[in-house]
Order: structure tokens, then C-alpha cells, then sequence
């Protein structure tokens, strides 16, 4: 696209609905969604006890997986709203891709209800519907494991408070060097206790982000929402860049008579504009030549009035000239005769 845009995002508001419209530059298609809820990114880490932060997650596109979408037996626009999807983020090639660089995710989960031949009702924006996709976006983060939880502590550079505390010994066996219980160390923030379910631990290929994440290693992936949070409803496909037939649309279903009429319609108004452009482009094309005439023929008359006036200064240069000459030879004529005159 233009500038290095792909995709153009726009959100409208008519009346209590919330319209989400998906295009591809620079001819299309467009994919209206019914923006059915939302959670912005300041409401999903408000009720989270420790947010992400990481501004060095987004220097990198995120991993997109998209379920449930079925496979190519799909409807098309349901495999149309996959590749959307997928185009949406540059592809990440496996082969030489970093592993540090995989920082977040983006999850496109599609869902299907089978309401029967139960009516659906287009006005009614908190009905479930038949069909709809959840948009999700996480951050994922590496914790080592095998490894003592207070030891992780301390590898990920929280230290805890050990002034009660003879030795770092002591924290770490829980009990003093005379073998009584060691005083508890206190921190100002609990670490997150290793997590149970092992289908999470992975050993890692290359080194990740985090301490103690080392190639060879195995740690735990965990992930953490970012937000935000969007559950949508495609109401409509247009086959253009916001406009175009409809290819699809959830509500208005027409037989083949109606969408050959709507498209035979929609090429007579293509046509009509087509033909009304090429009338103003001839009839601006036909003004400027006149004036351009006009300017060739002022040019013209000004250049023959130009001739004129000095033809007519040349005509006048001339009779002053002879009526010159005829005074000097009158004057000599004169004086001869004066001189005869006195001679006698």
C-alpha cells in the first residue's frame, strides 16, 4: 500500500452500535464488523496484580494464531476474515526468526453457536450471535524452573529484605546455622510461584529475555494480557476499498435474481458516472481551447496593431524628410537669386 499501509482501521459510532470497518489498500476488500465489547488497555491492567511492562515487547511484530477457523472446506468468509487476519502483521519466518524476539501474541478465536432456525434479531447489540471472533493480545513471559524458588529470586534480581538475617545461607535453607528457624525475609513484592501444569515448561532453544533464561534451559512460558479485548461480528463484506457489491453480509439474504438486478444497477450507475466524467473532461477540454484561441487571436491583433503604428511612424518619417529638403532647396533658390540681384 501507499506509504507502507496495508491496512486501514475505522471505528464508527451509529447510535448505541459500535461499527469496526477492516480494509485492505489499495482496492479492497472491506469487512464491517459490529464491535460487540471492548476493554480498553488501561481497564485489563487495572485488574491485574502485576501489569506488564516492557516497552521493548513491541519492537517486534507478534506471533498471530488463528482458531477455529476451520480449514479450506471453511465458508469463504470465514477463511476471507482469517487471511485478513493474518495479513493484518508481517509474517515471521521459523527458519530465522529469534527466539528472543517472539515477545507477545495476537489470538484471533472464532466462535460458533448453533441457535437452529431461531430468528436473529439485527437491532438487539447484547444478543449472542451465531457467529464471532475474540481478539486477544498477550505478552509472553519465561520463568526458570528446576530451581529452588528463593534462588529464582535472587537470579532475577529481587532481592528481598535480609536484615534479620545472619547469612544469605539462611535465607536460602529457611533455618540459622545452629539449625533454628532462619526469620523470614521480606520483599515488597511476592514472586509468582512456579507453575504446576509442566505442559508449560519448555526447554529453550536460544537464549530468552529474563534472567536465567539461558539456551538449553527449561523454563515456563506464561502469558500475560495486554489488551485490549474485542469481540466482533462481521456484518458485512464489500468487494473494494469501502465500496463495491456486497459479497456477503449476515443479515440481508438475496436470491440470485436480486443480486444480479443490484449488480446490474450498481454497473449502470458505474457507467453513468464513467460516461458524466468523460462529458466534463471533454467539455473542460473544449473551454480550454476556446480561451486558448482567444489568446492566439488577441496575440494577433495586438501584433497587427504593433505593424500598423509602425508602418504608419515610418510613412511619417519619410514626409518630414522630403518636406525638408524642398525648404533647403527654396532657401538656396533665394539666396541665388538675392546674390544675382547685388551682382547688377
Amino acid at each position: 500500500g501507499a506509504m507502507g499501509v496495508t491496512h486501514l482501521m475505522a471505528i464508527s459510532q451509529n447510535g448505541s452500535r459500535l461499527n469496526l470497518r477492516l480494509a485492505r489498500t489499495p482496492a479492497g476488500p472491506t469487512l464491517t464488523f459490529k464491535l460487540k465489547q471492548f476493554s480498553l488497555i488501561k481497564q485489563v491492567r487495572s485488574v491485574q496484580r502485576r501489569p506488564f511492562d516492557s516497552p521493548a515487547a513491541y519492537n517486534h511484530p507478534p506471533i498471530v494464531v488463528t482458531n477455529n477457523f476451520g480449514d479450506a472446506t471453511a465458508a469463504p468468509h470465514v477463511k476471507l476474515m482469517r487471511i485478513t487476519f493474518q495479513n493484518m502483521f508481517p509474517a515471521v519466518n521459523v527458519a530465522t526468526v529469534k527466539l528472543a524476539d517472539c515477545r507477545r501474541v495476537v489470538l484471533f478465536n472464532f466462535m460458533r453457536r448453533d441457535f437452529g432456525d431461531q430468528p436473529r434479531i439485527k437491532e438487539d447489540a447484547d444478543a449472542e450471535e451465531d457467529e464471532e471472533v475474540e481478539i486477544r493480545h498477550y505478552a509472553i513471559k519465561a520463568t526458570p524452573v528446576g530451581v529452588n524458588r528463593k534462588v529464582r529470586r535472587l537470579i532475577q534480581a529481587k532481592i528481598p529484605n535480609l536484615s534479620k538475617l545472619d547469612d544469605v545461607a539462611d535465607y536460602i535453607s529457611g533455618q540459622t546455622a545452629a539449625g533454628s528457624p532462619a526469620a523470614p525475609a521480606t520483599s515488597g513484592a511476592m514472586s509468582d510461584s512456579e507453575p504446576e501444569d509442566e505442559t508449560s515448561h519448555v526447554v529453550l532453544a536460544q537464549k530468552y529475555t529474563g534472567r536465567g533464561n539461558a539456551s538449553a534451559q527449561k523454563s515456563a512460558l506464561k502469558l500475560v494480557e495486554l489488551g485490549p479485548r474485542l469481540r466482533l461480528k462481521l456484518a458485512k463484506v464489500e468487494r473494494g476499498l469501502a465500496s463495491g457489491d456486497v459479497m456477503y453480509h449476515a443479515y440481508i439474504k438475496k436470491s440470485l435474481s436480486e443480486v444480479k438486478k443490484q449488480r446490474a444497477k450498481i454497473e449502470k450507475e458505474a457507467m453513468d458516472k464513467k460516461r458524466r466524467r468523460e462529458e466534463q473532461e471533454a467539455n473542460v477540454e473544449r473551454k480550454n481551447r476556446e480561451k486558448e484561441e482567444k489568446r492566439e487571436a488577441k496575440r494577433l491583433k495586438k501584433e497587427h496593431r504593433e505593424l500598423v503604428a509602425m508602418e504608419e511612424l515610418r510613412r511619417g518619417g519619410v514626409g518630414a524628410e522630403d518636406d525638408s529638403a524642398s525648404g533647403n532647396e527654396s532657401e538656396s533658390s533665394s539666396e541665388r537669386s538675392d546674390y544675382s540681384t547685388d551682382g547688377s
